[in-house]
C-alpha cells in the first residue's frame, strides 16, 4: 500500500486563512476584550501564537495566548499513562481563563474527541464565559456533537484519507496535505 499526497493548502493559503479567521474572531467578539487564545499542543499552539500576532497587527492590541496539554484527558490512553500528578495543563500558569472568552485553536478537526478532551481540561483550569473553536482544517466524520466557530478550510475526506498539517515551527515548512491510501497492484 502506498500513500498519494496532495497539497491542499500552501504557505500563502494558510496565511490567508489565518488572516480571515482573525477578522472573523474580531467581528464576532466585537474586538478582543476579555478574549484569550489557547492552542492545543502541538500544532495548535503555533497556530494560536500566529493568531495572536495577526490580531495584534490588525487591532494594534495584544490578546493573551497560551497552550493546553490535553494528554491526561484523552479517552484513547490507558489510565496509568494519564496521571496528572503535579502537572499543569495550561501554560503560562498565570493565564486566567475564568470569565473570559476562550478561542481554542487546533490544526485538524476530525472526530471531536480531542476538542472534548480540551474542553474538559479548560474547565479544570477555570470557568470561561464562553469557549469558541478555531481549526485550520475541518475534515468531518464527527463522533461527538462539536462544530467549529472558525474554519480555515473544509476538507471532506474519506476515513481512509489523512490530513497532515505541516508548520514551519515544527516541520520546516507550511502546508496542509491530504494523503490517500492506494492499493499497489502487481
Amino acid at each position: 500500500m502506498t500513500m498519494d499526497t496532495h497539497i491542499i493548502m500552501d504557505e500563502t493559503a494558510i496565511r490567508r486563512a489565518l488572516t480571515r479567521i482573525a477578522h472573523e474572531i474580531l467581528e464576532k467578539n466585537k474586538g478582543i476584550e476579555d478574549c484569550i487564545i489557547v492552542g492545543i499542543r502541538t500544532r495548535g499552539v503555533y497556530l494560536a501564537r500566529r493568531m495572536a500576532e495577526r490580531i495584534q497587527e490588525i487591532e494594534g492590541a495584544t490578546v493573551p495566548y497560551g497552550e493546553l496539554d490535553i494528554t491526561g484527558y484523552r479517552d484513547d490512553r490507558k489510565q496509568e499513562q494519564t496521571e496528572l500528578t503535579g502537572h499543569t495543563m495550561l501554560t503560562p500558569e498565570n493565564l486566567n481563563i475564568s470569565g473570559k472568552k476562550v478561542i481554542l485553536f487546533d490544526d485538524v478537526l476530525y472526530t471531536g474527541r480531542t476538542i472534548r478532551a480540551a474542553m474538559d481540561a479548560l474547565m479544570d483550569c477555570g470557568r470561561p464565559e464562553q469557549i469558541q473553536l478555531a481549526v485550520l482544517a475541518d475534515r468531518g466524520h464527527r463522533e461527538l456533537p462539536i462544530r467549529p466557530d472558525y474554519i480555515g478550510k473544509n476538507v471532506p475526506t474519506s476515513k481512509l484519507e489523512e490530513i497532515e498539517v505541516r508548520l514551519s515551527e515544527v516541520d520546516g515548512s507550511d502546508q496542509v496535505n491530504i494523503m490517500q491510501n492506494r492499493e499497489v497492484t502487481v
